[in-house]
């Protein structure tokens, strides 16, 4: 190893190159087209812009090279980076410090060389454009220019790079705290979740007895409120799913005069005495449409809740009119009129935003998050509908939207038993340590005509599963002793089972489903549970074909936006990808156990621009909030669920990438 010289201000320079974040990020059109321009303008094979950091040159662009790097011992633009102006070197044989340099003569065959430092505005030189030939050469003062001129466009390149960056970097942080918030919620909603899957559960059961008209009735209107409370209960989970693409908008047949007065019968309970509550359906709207009626539930009961929330007297009239009719749709309006405490005009735009009401005394007045319309809004646009407010403070609003529906044939009338079981005799386990639940789904399997034991935890589940046969096992995530995941890698790992296992949680975090997937669960219900998903679920686990649906949906417009038509760039990026990032993330686990903060840091922060890239941004936010904790050389409990939420999304991404 020969010694090579060390700029005296070296230390301050590394920061100064530290600071750009450009070391081993992904190729750049930008900077390519740079390269190509100085190998045009000094008509050379060779041509690249690089960065020198403590132990190597790394080449962010290059032409005629073939290697991401080289150790910085045998570089010649160690020299470069001493100067404040060009190097040209026009015949390396003549020159004392370079002819019995190995790249000239062997290597690269270096003849001739002309370096540019890439300065920084404070005046450290981090990297070097250059140009190389193997013959010997001049540059006239045209060719000097042009190069002086290309690495200042280079520079300005990185800074805008770096202010982006910043941007970005404030973004994430203010990501990260809605993020943190939301898995508050969830955590929350967890505990909510689970009293109410027993109370609709069993309000199910009881549906499905022999009823009289009145208790019919009765059992109708639980039945709706509970469902009702679910979705508004989901509201809290919807903001994080919404924003990371994992929300859908379903189509499936329902009655739509029947849900509106579903809603209508449902809120009339809150009607203060002195206000008159209307529901008027145009004549000519149709009965039955195609589109998610849960939702459509969750738009109305936010915005008439709000408006008896405001209104004190007078009146609130929802109304729904037919505005279009084609072969196939319907466009509707639905309109939610109030005589209520109306909206400043300041503040009409900002309605819709999150945590934001009319006045600052309305929470206190009346109560609310802020929420619901945010999420009101977020869901009307999911259906590529429009919504508008018009008010006039202490005169009342006027919340109107448009949606547009597929027609639906008239539906047949449903049979009371809502589940058929054609799988013959199952013995099940239930690994579940919730009382309520273990009685609701013991009442439900025994219904479906399937027997089942019941463990309170993981070791039980284990314990009963070394005695005993089973054909299937349901798995709660939280349990005491051993939870979910943790049986669910013994059963698979230690007892080598294929037995099927079909998740149950009410955690309902994103990101939860694919991870269940990546420990081995082959099914996944969501509590509160329906009893035909939880049979539907059964019968795929038990089929010996059965395929997980995909949910992630990947958005290329960024990818085609750099690849400007050219396909070959865009399956080389997706090759990259592949190669890559499944690596990196064993790395970032395997450094993470190590405790190595400073290699989760790196490695997080590199996965970060290929997953933009892709526009993966719930996996991108995951890389921030770990490179950040890793800056702070500390990992916080969150960390592992984020590693793992990274590692399964990854997977996913990987497994739908291939298939392409």
């Amino acid at each position: 190893m020969r010694d090579y010289p060390i700029p005296e201000n070296e230390l301050q320079r590394l920061a100064a190159l530290k600071r750009y974040n450009i070391l081993d990020t992904l190729p750049d059109n930008a900077f390519d087209d740079a390269t190509k321009l100085v190998s045009y303008i000094c008509g050379v094979p060779i041509a690249h812009i690089s960065f020198i950091d403590e132990t190597r040159q790394w080449f962010k662009s290059e032409i005629g090279v073939g290697v991401s790097e080289v150790p910085r011992e045998i570089s010649f633009c160690n020299y470069t980076i001493l100067d404040t102006k060009m190097v040209e070197i026009n015949d390396t044989h003549l020159n004392d410090t370079f002819k019995d340099d190995p790249n000239v003569t062997g290597g690269f065959n270096v003849r001739f060389y002309a370096g540019v430092p890439l300065t920084t505005p404070d005046g450290y030189n981090i990297g070097t454009l250059c140009a190389v030939d193997h013959v010997v050469k001049e540059l006239d003062d045209n060719q000097r220019n042009a190069l002086s001129i290309v690495a200042k466009h280079v520079m300005a390149q990185l800074e805008l790079g770096t202010k982006n960056y910043e941007l970005y970097t404030q973004r994430q942080i203010a990501e990260r705290a809605v993020l943190a918030k939301d898995n508050f919620l969830a955590n929350m909603s967890h505990e909510i979740r689970t009293p109410l899957n027993a109370i609709i559960g069993f309000t199910d059961l009881l549906a499905q007895t022999d009823l009289d008209d009145v208790q019919q009735d009765y059992i109708d209107s639980v039945q709706v409120a509970g469902e009702n409370l679910l979705i508004i209960i989901n509201d809290i989970l919807d903001l994080s799913k919404i924003e990371s693409g994992n929300l859908t908008i379903e189509s499936e047949p329902f009655n739509l005069k029947r849900t509106l007065k579903h809603v209508y019968n449902l809120l009339k309970v809150k009607v203060h005495k002195d206000v008159e509550f209307n529901l008027y359906l145009d004549a000519d709207m149709p009965d039955n449409v195609i589109g998610d009626q849960g939702r459509l539930n969750q738009i109305l009961v936010n915005l008439v809740g709000n408006s008896l929330k405001f209104t004190q007297e007078g009146e609130v009239t929802v109304s729904v009119k037919k505005v279009e009719e084609s072969d196939d749709k319907y466009k509707l309006r639905f309109s939610v009129k109030d005589t209520g405490i109306g909206i400043p005009k300041n503040k009409l735009k900002t309605i819709f935003e999150r945590f934001t009401q009319g006045e600052e005394s309305t929470t206190r007045t009346f109560g609310g998050t802020g929420l619901g319309l945010n999420i009101v809004k977020q869901l009307v646009e999911l259906h590529k509908g429009e919504i508008h407010v018009k008010s006039e403070l202490n005169r009342g609003s006027e919340f109107f939207f448009f949606l547009t529906y597929k027609k639906a044939a008239t539906p047949k009338t449903t049979v009371k038993s809502i589940s058929k079981n054609d799988l013959g005799s199952l013995k099940i386990l239930l690994c579940e340590d919730n009382a309520l639940n273990q009685k609701l789904v013991k009442s439900v399997i025994e219904n479906f005509g399937f027997e089942l034991d019941t463990a309170s935890n993981g070791d039980e589940g284990i314990e009963l599963l070394s005695q005993n046969k089973y054909d299937l096992v349901l798995m709660d995530l939280q349990m005491p002793v051993k939870d979910g995941y943790q049986t669910t890698d013994y059963i698979r790992n230690q007892m080598n089972s294929s037995v099927p296992i079909i998740a149950m949680t009410a955690h309902s975090l994103v990101g939860e489903q694919e991870r269940c997937y990546k420990e081995g669960m082959n099914g996944y219900v969501p509590k509160p549970f329906k009893q035909s998903v939880l049979l539907k679920a059964i019968k795929a686990a038990m089929t010996e074909d059965f395929t997980i649906e995909k949910k992630r949906r990947i958005d290329f417009s960024f990818l085609d936006e750099m690849a400007c038509g050219d396909e070959q760039f865009k399956k080389e990026m997706i090759h990259l990808f592949l190669e890559k990032i499944p690596n990196q993330v064993a790395e970032l686990e395997e450094a993470f156990k190590n405790n190595n903060h400073d290699s989760v840091k790196k490695l997080a922060h590199n996965m970060k621009s290929s997953l933009d890239i892709f526009m993966l941004e719930d996996l991108s936010k995951c890389a921030s909030i770990i490179e950040e904790e890793a800056s702070m050389n500390q990992f916080s409990t969150e960390i592992l669920d984020k590693i793992n939420y990274l590692s399964c999304g990854i997977a996913e991404v990987v497994k739908i990438l291939k298939e392409l």
